[in-house]
């Protein structure tokens, strides 16, 4: 099983490889390390294949005639690719990077609702919804939430958005046990299937 990790620029940073000896084991540990926002550690990482720079090179057309990632996975990446102007475009290209039947898994930091796209590109924090949207209008299926990266004490109103909090704590001293005592931000954790009839590009 292909896992493939991205980083803010939508680069590819890492393939994990799963053993398909024992299918759903392979899908359970993915399923495990997902949830606990885990990535980076997963089994083996294989270098680059002329497969693998089409991902880099965003040659989507290459990825349409191959189309074998049984999992995307993204974290903390939406905002950067909203402030960009591609983010509807990275979720076409995860479309149709997977196999009918594959696995999208989003961990986003979470706006609140009704945020406007100015103050989620300002921010940080994304809405759930505008996830959602992105998501669906690229063919996916919303299969299920998790609360496992969620934070209650985040109020999403701090003055350098989601980076005056751990890790970055842009403002460095200023405050510093205050947003320590926050913690890292309030989280989404989407799980997006694309359907099994579904060809590379919708």
């Amino acid at each position: 099983i292909r896992v493939f990790e991205l980083d803010e620029r939508g680069k590819l940073r890492a393939l994990l490889l799963f053993d398909c000896e024992d299918r759903d084991a392979a899908f359970a540990e993915a399923g495990a390390r997902f949830a606990s926002g885990e990535a980076a550690g997963c089994a083996a990482v294989q270098g680059l294949t002329s497969y693998l720079r089409a991902v880099n090179e965003r040659n989507w057309p290459a990825l349409r005639e191959t189309c074998t990632a049984d999992f995307v996975l993204t974290f903390r990446n939406v905002h950067n690719w909203m402030s960009a102007g591609n983010a509807a475009g990275m979720f076409d290209a995860f479309f149709a990077a997977l196999k009918p039947g594959g696995v999208l898994g989003v961990v986003e930091h979470r706006a609140a609702p009704g945020s406007s796209t100015e103050l989620m590109i300002k921010s940080g924090y994304v809405t759930e919804q505008q996830v959602i949207d992105y998501a669906l209008a690229a063919g996916f299926t919303l299969a299920a939430r998790s609360e496992i990266n969620a934070n209650a004490k985040d109020t999403k109103d701090h003055p350098a958005g989601v980076w005056t909090l751990p890790p970055v704590l842009r403002l460095k001293d200023v405050d510093r046990d205050k947003y320590l005592a926050i913690g890292e931000s309030d989280r989404m954790t989407l799980k997006f299937t694309k359907p099994a009839s579904a060809s590379a590009a919708h």
